[in-house]
């Protein structure tokens, strides 16, 4: 396995009485358990098809011949979605240098951009500086009725006509939602199906926020020219113990979701998760939609806080280490001693800094994401580590996995349906309502 899940610095027995008692820790693992033979159940029975997901491969070649269709000729690909349809498949495109400092302008053709948050400006910007001859649209919502992907899609539809090009919607744009029920309404396909657009299919008992190992999360990797497979061989691996009837104490989620389920029992319900990489950043606000949306209901779960190291040191860490004791912190890292430019010697001591000499930008990362872990530890703030050997394809595919797993456990130990979201759906109905009432 690529991660490596350490919780000793969250425990009351190495970081003193702020850590999680031991007796708060089993009494934690014994729900997660019970969770666990629920999980089981789900998956025997096919009650729960993510499960499923990460030993699927017949889907892959319908997922690779779409994303060859929208890599040819064109120079841009744009995929329209919010939420669950977007963030998953910005996740696994940072590995690809997608939204990454800098480095995300000199991304290899076809560009590829999300447009996931409704902003007229943007939106606008964006569209007047698109090439729409050579680029590629793909609207992704898996009822058919995001208010957000029906405008976006809307809007593009308009563009292309008043551009009057010769290649029209059927040509240029893809759609992702739910297969049409019988007498059901399903408005994507309503808008997109009579101009000869072509539809993959959204697994309908999969949803949003749980959809990256789906052809949501995985066309954008395929047009990037990613792996496909091995992400869900990365999966596969995070579910293996579970597969293999562990114990919750044996099953690297399943720790994950006792010691989120005991420091709630504790009173601290905050959770913050810092990756320290650029191409973890994603993957953080992935992780917040995931976490909040799924755990966050009827009075429980805690709220996630998204960081990024080491930048996120001088923004938030003082908070953490001087402020209310009330957080979990979750610190992962990746292997990067060693890598990056090299500080010449004569210029680290003209800095003042002799100790970067023949040091890599790398070793500095590297150990800063060990010294933030520890000194949270010191002062009292319970720390789980993960470490990623190498952040690839399998790698990402084991992390997504591993915190979708977490979330599910959690949920059902605190007796709370991980998969729906009443209240986000309440506030869609209605901004609609007021949309139409001119509010």
């Amino acid at each position: 396995m690529a991660l490596q899940q350490t919780i000793d610095l969250a425990l009351a027995s190495n970081i003193g009485g702020d850590g999680i008692p031991q007796t708060a820790l089993d009494a934690a693992l014994s729900v997660v358990g019970n969770a666990m033979k629920r999980l089981a159940d789900d998956d025997a029975s096919g009650r729960l098809p993510l499960l499923h997901m990460p030993r699927t491969t017949d889907d892959l070649d319908s997922i690779r011949k779409a994303a060859a269709w929208l890599r040819e000729d064109a120079t841009d690909v744009v995929f329209l979605g919010t939420g669950g349809s977007s963030l998953g498949g910005q996740t696994l495109a940072q590995l690809k240098d997608y939204a990454v400092p800098g480095a995300g302008r000199f991304t290899e053709s076809p560009r590829v951009h999300f447009l996931d948050n409704l902003d007229p400006l943007t939106f606008d910007h964006v569209l007047h500086k698109l090439p729409l001859s050579s680029t590629r649209f793909v609207s992704i919502s898996k009822s058919g009725g995001t208010g957000e992907t029906l405008m976006q899609t809307i809007a593009v539809l308009s563009a292309l006509a008043k551009a009057g090009l010769k290649k029209g919607p059927a040509d240029l744009f893809l759609g992702l939602s739910e297969p049409r029920k019988d007498g059901g309404k399903n408005a994507l396909r309503d808008l997109l199906e009579p101009e000869g657009v072509r539809f993959l299919e959204h697994h309908t008992g999969i949803g949003g926020r749980y959809s990256v190992l789906t052809n949501v999360g995985l066309l954008p990797a395929a047009v990037l020219g990613l792996d496909i497979a091995a992400i869900r061989q990365g999966a596969a691996d995070a579910y293996e113990p579970f597969r293999a009837g562990r114990d919750a104490k044996d099953a690297p989620a399943a720790v994950g979701a006792a010691i989120n389920v005991a420091m709630t029992l504790e009173g601290k319900n905050i959770t913050v998760g810092m990756g320290y990489a650029d191409r973890l950043e994603r993957f953080t606000r992935w992780w917040v939609q995931l976490w909040a949306e799924s755990v966050g209901k009827d009075g429980k779960g805690s709220q996630p806080v998204a960081a990024i190291g080491p930048v996120d040191q001088h923004s938030q860490l003082q908070l953490y280490l001087a402020g209310p004791n009330d957080k979990l912190f979750t610190v992962l890292t990746t292997e990067v001693a060693g890598l990056g430019p090299v500080m010449d010697e004569a210029l680290a001591k003209r800095a003042g800094e002799p100790g970067f000499a023949g040091k890599h930008i790398g070793d500095l990362v590297a150990a800063q994401g060990r010294a933030t872990a520890d000194t949270l530890a010191k002062n009292g703030r319970p720390t789980r580590q993960i470490h990623i050997e190498k952040l690839d394809e399998r790698a990402i595919g084991e992390l997504l996995m591993h915190f979708m797993l977490e979330t599910i456990l959690a949920g059902y130990a605190l007796g709370v349906d991980p998969f729906d979201q009443p209240a986000v759906e309440e506030g869609k109905i209605l901004a609609k309502q007021y949309l139409g009432q001119g509010k």
